[in-house]
Order: structure tokens, then sequence, then C-alpha cells
């Protein structure tokens, strides 16, 4: 477990902080990528990841989490900061605090997905695919969504 602080703010990556309910709140209710997941997906996403608690004292206020295997790749999900506390910062610390965690230090491949946050991420070295066409996806309806 790792925690910085920054003024009254901290990032934490001890899961016992996580507030779930805030998690799935915003993620289910207010993000475009999420809406409508579950509570037992959230749950069962953030034991298999390394997660990221955006903490203002005890309350929670932001969140990403990576995917990873430590060593070579690291795939950046459900970041974001709750709307009340946007454009003080916090995404831009919490994207150094991410990039910059000591767990992480051999990661050479980073990913993601955004469909308005290029500028935050461009900042970090984000960039489009450098070879789109050896990338490759597959994509399926979550099982929680009803199916047309």
């Amino acid at each position: 477990m790792s925690e910085w602080t920054q003024g009254d703010y901290t990032i934490s990556t001890d899961r016992t902080r996580l507030d779930l309910a805030v998690i799935h709140e915003y993620l289910s209710n207010q993000s475009y990528w999420a809406g409508g997941r579950p509570l037992a997906v959230i749950r069962q996403s953030i034991e298999h990841s390394l997660c990221f608690g955006v903490y203002d004292g005890e309350a929670q206020v932001g969140f990403a989490r990576t995917i990873t295997d430590y060593t070579t790749y690291a795939y950046l999900a459900d970041v974001f900061i709750l709307p009340t506390y946007q454009g003080n910062g916090l995404g831009k610390w919490l994207m150094q605090t991410i990039l910059a965690a000591p767990t992480l230090a051999d990661v050479y491949r980073w990913a993601l997905h955004t469909r308005g946050a290029h500028g935050l991420y461009a900042q970090f070295g984000f960039t489009g695919l450098a070879k789109p066409e050896s990338a490759m996806e597959r994509r399926t309806t979550p099982p929680f969504l009803p199916t047309s």
C-alpha cells in the first residue's frame, strides 16, 4: 500500500479505504463509459486491479484503476474526479502519481480509452496509436446489459 499527500488531499492504493458506493454511483450513473455497471461488476474489477483512491480527508473524491502485469503493460481505466472537485488539479496529480508509482516503474507500455480528455492525457505522453493497423479489439455486450 502506498499513500501520497498534498494539502488536505490524499491518494492511496489502500483498497480498504475505497468507498464502493461513491465509485458505483459515479461509474454507473454519471460516467459515459460505465453506465449501468452493477456494483458486483465494479467490486470484481477493483479486486483484479491496482486502484488509486483520491480523498479529501476521509471522503473519496476520485478514483482510477490500472489493469497491469506490473512489468510490460498497464491499462488505465475508470478514471474520475467528482464534478465538485474538478478544476483543482486533482486529475493531473492523480495521473502524475499513477505514472510515478514505484510498483509501476517498470511498465513501458500504457493504454487507455477516452472520449473527451485527450488534452489531459497528452500532458503525460499519451498519443494516438502509433500503428493503428496493428491494434485490434474484441467487443461483446456486457452480460449485465440487455441484448437487442
